[in-house]
């Protein structure tokens, strides 16, 4: 930041001697120069073929493996902040039973490895062999082979997707409590039930909130798939996986696993700070100032 210089009483201009940062400096140097040796070293190591890692970059299975991840990241995010919100409305709902249960779900999904919920849905079948809906009482309904339905794809879409709704339960609750409780009084003495007073006036405000964290949310997913290889998924990982057990290629592949992984965050960061920009800057304002209430109030009452 530019600041005027500074005059005496005669209008004089006085010289300010700049501060020298000397530690800032050193600190730089010293960081620069240990980034630069450690790049050196894997760059130029005589035992990483750089040419395999070109070859394989836009190989087929790869780019197969990459849109696996894309579509696991969004639908398990997806059903994640769908799921998401009904847990917090149930957290913060008067009922002792619905507000105990999501208290449970998000304790025991919080609580367990992400790892060990993907094998147990990809297991599923040792409790349960078959799948089955039907009408109570009556022999009317549908089954299928628990083995063919939940492949390796549905277990990573199941077993993400529940894990991230205990987590974005929590930011749905911290959002919809930042709403003004003068606007939840307004409505209420609009004579709103609870379930519209969450749908018209405390949702659509809670939403400013609650929507540039999503951001982070999916490109944490992104990464996160990279554990759907211990059931096959078809995903980046798995495929890279497979190509390196066959040609002992292993650090060229995770390199070129890495290197994609990288480019897909870097891709979802540009759109999260678009979204932030869209939602985030004057959000907290928004849903304090008492905007949306104020609106429907007038119409209320005319």
């Amino acid at each position: 930041m530019r600041t005027e210089p500074f005059t005496g009483p005669s209008g004089e201009h006085i010289p300010v001697a700049r501060t020298r940062h000397w530690g800032r400096l050193l600190a730089a140097v010293v960081v620069t120069a240990i980034a630069g040796w450690l790049v050196y070293l894997v760059v130029v190591n005589p035992r990483l073929n750089w040419g395999k890692v070109a070859e394989y970059l836009f190989n087929d299975r790869i780019l197969a493996g990459i849109w696996v991840t894309i579509e696991i990241s969004v639908l398990a995010t997806v059903l994640g902040l769908v799921l998401g919100v009904v847990v917090a409305i149930m957290r913060l709902s008067h009922n002792p039973v619905l507000s105990g249960l999501a208290t449970l779900y998000i304790w025991f999904f919080r609580g367990t490895p992400v790892l060990v919920q993907l094998i147990f849905w990809y297991n599923l079948a040792f409790l349960f062999p078959e799948l089955v809906l039907k009408v109570p009482f009556t022999m009317i309904g549908v089954k299928w082979d628990t083995n063919l339905v939940m492949t390796g794809f549905t277990s990573a879409m199941l077993g993400l997707g529940l894990n991230l709704a205990a987590y974005f339960a929590e930011t749905v609750r911290a959002g919809i409590q930042a709403v003004d409780h003068g606007q939840t009084e307004a409505a209420y003495a609009l004579g709103m039930t609870p379930a519209k007073r969450m749908r018209v006036i405390v949702l659509p405000q809670a939403l400013r909130i609650i929507i540039p964290p999503t951001g982070n949310e999916f490109i944490s997913m992104l990464k996160t798939t990279s554990l759907v290889y211990v059931v096959a998924g078809h995903d980046l990982m798995t495929n890279a996986s497979q190509i390196y057990k066959a040609n002992n290629l292993i650090m060229e592949l995770l390199i070129v696993a890495s290197l994609w992984y990288m480019l897909m965050t870097a891709v979802a960061t540009f759109l999260q700070g678009r979204l932030e920009r869209r939602f985030g800057s004057e959000a907290v304002r928004l849903v304090r100032g008492g905007g949306l209430a104020a609106r429907i109030l007038p119409k209320a009452a005319a």
